[in-house]
Formats: structure tokens, C-alpha cells, sequence
């Protein structure tokens, strides 16, 4: 069995990695292939381009990209044509992943949804695509894909991959534990910046400027950094001097799941992140800055109240969220209240802490991998099957 994987994310990379491992476990003979990024090729996957180099949002800063995508395309096309694999499996990345849906549906080659886009909550009326172009979309959350069955789209509910990599995933307990002991300090709080370059640039400054305002009113804190990658360390640290920022920050990269494990608290970009957050029961404060045009668009264009995936799966704020668009002022005195409020007053935290365990029983569920690949093993087969009968016929 070959598949094409379309992964143009850091978390898509990531889940498409372990979805690979997995099937290369269940069939000796299984090949994987397509754009995706470093952890894909190291389970093996042959990558016709590292797409997870092009991960944007936002009109503005795709537009320079869009003759790098197109000759993507047509790069995909050419290789449907001249080798079609037994199936696509597209990760996340819509917008670009339509193109790719549509170029292998051209060439009857069955397309799959893994992480699938949130139509649910943002402009819902692109489900014409998916019945166009997708065969089967693989389910995260029981409430999406009670949404695409509802619009008669052939689903199947998994569970969230993220929660196996929790699962799975070995800690550097060493580090945890000298974290946990705290270096001295009262408190520790953990800062996700971001994935992305742009989700650094624009919301880390907001951030240092919660630290700052945090660590005036709460002494002995100290602040665990967590960056995806060594250059946005190196923003991060920049800024940080550039704003004369004050505080006891210390910088990770690689060792996201370590620093939230030891905060007792958590101020982050918002991101599928949020569901490791809720497995290791940390309590955290959201921030997301939009530009104006898009928060005033957004509320055209949205359909649900949360950014957020944790509180979309609790239909409640359990994390509180802040989509800052032009001046910061008013979200920064929001970021900075809460997270005082849980430095100050720990029956609070852990009252957080207790409604996120009970969240976290219900729908912390592993196995989500595994049953993956054995849907498209399964489904592989069938094609197969009647693809041979098909010959035999002819």
C-alpha cells in the first residue's frame, strides 16, 4: 500500500508521523510519500517538498505564496497522472489542501480528511467541497462528526491523535522535576508563543507586556518559555531585551510537553495545543491577536462562540480566551487579572484544575492512531479488491 500525505503544518507534520509509524508497523510493504515536514521523514516518508516551510495564515501573507503553491499543484498532478498511490491523506491546511483533494479526484484516486478543517465554525458552506472532492472524512471530536453526518458526508469518529502522543510521549523527567522545584520561586507559569512565525511576531510582544504587569503585582514567578524552534528562541530573546522586560524567563525549544507538565499555570497562543494543555490538566489563558479586518469579518464568518479547541469540546470557556485585534490594552489587563487571580488565590486554580480532570475523563481518549490506520488499511483493501475485480471483468 503507497499513500500521499498533504501535511503543511508543524501539528499536521507531527500527526502524519505517527500515523506513518503505524502503518509501517501493520505492512512491511507500506510507503508513504507527499509534502509534510521533518517528522514525517524520519518515520520514513519519501517528501516531494517540506510544505511545513509554507505554513501561513492570514490573505495577506498567502498571496506572495500563491505561485509556490500552484506549481505544488501542478507538481501533484503530474505525479497522480504518472503514479497514482492507493490513496491521498490530507492533514489540515485547507486552502491548499482543496487543490490537492481536487487533482486526485480527477484521477479516481480516494481522497481522506485526517484532521479535517473546522467548516463548523468557520464558513460552513465550503461542506461543497468535501462531498465534491473528499470520500471520507476522519473525525477528531464526537460533535464534528456528528456535524458531517448530519450533512450526509461519509465520516467515521477516531478520536484526537494528540492525546495519543500525550500518551505516549516520554518526558525528560529530570527536567520536570527541577522545573517543579521551581528554582526558588512561588510560582511557575508557562508561555507558549506559537507555532508559526507570524503567531510569534504578533502575540509575544503582548505577552512579555502580560509578564511584565504579572510579575509587578506577583512576586516570585518564574516564566518557562516553551518555542517550537531555535529561531523563535532567538525572537523571543530579542524581544524580550528589545522591551526591556524584567522578568525570570527561561527558554526551551523541543520541550513543549515538559513545560506544561511543571507550570501550574499556562498563557498561550491558541492552537491544537490546547488539548495537551487539558490532558496534563493545566489551566491556561488564551490569546489570539487578528488583525482588525479579520475579527470584523470573522463575525460574519464564524458560527460558534470559541477559538479554542478544548472549550469547543466543553461548549463552555474553560479556558478563557482573547482575540486581540488593534489596541492590546484592555486584553493584556484580562490576561493579567486571571493569571494573578491563580497566582494569588490557589483554591481558584485548582478549582480550574478540577473541572478540566473531569472534562479530561470524558474526552481524553486514546487508541485514535491506531484505529486510523486500520480505516485505511481496511478501505485500501476494499479498493483494491474491487479495482481487481474490475480487471478480471475487463
Amino acid at each position: 500500500m503507497r499513500i500521499f500525505f498533504s501535511a503543511g503544518e508543524p501539528s499536521g507534520d507531527q500527526h502524519a508521523a505517527h500515523l506513518i509509524q503505524e502503518l509501517n508497523g501493520r505492512d512491511a510493504n507500506f510507503q508513504a510519500e507527499g509534502f509534510g515536514g521533518p517528522h514525517m521523514r524520519d518515520e520514513g516518508c519519501q517528501l516531494h517538498f517540506e510544505l511545513t516551510t509554507m505554513a501561513v495564515m492570514g490573505f495577506l501573507r498567502i498571496v506572495p505564496m500563491l505561485a509556490k503553491f500552484r506549481r505544488l499543484v501542478q507538481q501533484a498532478e503530474k505525479h497522480f497522472d504518472r503514479n497514482p498511490p492507493d490513496a491521498v491523506v490530507l492533514v489540515n491546511f485547507p486552502g491548499f489542501n482543496w487543490w490537492i483533494a481536487k487533482a486526485a479526484k480527477k484521477q479516481g484516486i480516494p481522497v481522506y480528511f485526517y484532521m479535517p478543517p473546522q467548516l463548523w465554525a468557520w464558513a460552513p458552506w465550503r461542506i461543497r467541497r468535501v462531498r465534491k472532492w473528499v470520500d471520507h472524512v476522519i473525525c477528531n471530536l464526537p460533535f464534528e462528526f456528528e456535524w458531517y453526518k448530519r450533512r450526509n458526508v461519509n465520516a467515521t469518529w477516531v478520536g484526537h491523535p494528540f492525546f495519543d502522543e500525550v500518551a505516549s510521549r516520554k518526558l525528560d523527567r529530570a527536567l520536570v522535576t527541577e522545573l517543579q522545584q521551581r528554582g526558588g520561586k512561588d510560582h511557575v507559569i508557562t508561555v507558549l508563543p506559537g507555532s508559526r512565525n507570524h503567531e510569534v511576531d504578533k502575540n509575544f510582544p503582548i505577552m512579555l507586556e502580560t509578564i511584565r504587569q504579572v510579575s509587578a503585582a506577583v512576586p516570585n514567578i518564574r516564566w518557562l518559555v516553551g518555542n517550537y524552534r531555535e529561531d523563535h528562541s532567538e525572537t523571543c530573546r530579542k524581544m524580550q531585551a528589545d522591551l526591556n522586560v524584567d522578568a525570570d524567563l527561561t527558554y526551551f525549544v523541543d520541550k513543549t510537553s515538559e513545560v506544561i507538565e511543571a507550570g501550574d499555570c499556562c498563557l498561550m497562543v491558541s492552537g491544537s495545543i490546547s488539548l495537551e494543555i487539558l490532558a496534563r490538566r493545566t489551566p491556561a489563558v488564551v490569546l489570539y491577536r487578528v488583525p482588525r479586518t479579520a475579527r470584523f469579518m470573522s463575525r460574519f464568518l464564524m458560527t460558534c462562540d470559541y477559538i479554542t479547541l478544548t472549550n469547543l469540546v466543553a461548549e463552555c470557556e474553560i479556558m478563557p480566551e482573547f482575540i486581540s485585534h488593534g489596541s492590546p490594552r484592555k486584553d493584556i489587563q484580562g490576561m493579567v487579572a486571571q493569571l494573578t487571580e491563580w497566582c494569588l488565590k490557589p483554591e481558584t486554580l485548582q478549582n480550574r484544575r478540577d473541572e478540566m480532570d473531569v472534562l479530561a475523563e470524558k474526552v481524553c481518549l486514546t487508541g485514535a492512531t491506531a484505529r486510523t490506520a486500520e480505516l485505511l488499511m481496511s478501505r485500501s483493501s476494499l479498493n483494491s479488491t474491487d479495482s481487481n475485480e474490475a480487471n478480471q471483468a475487463a
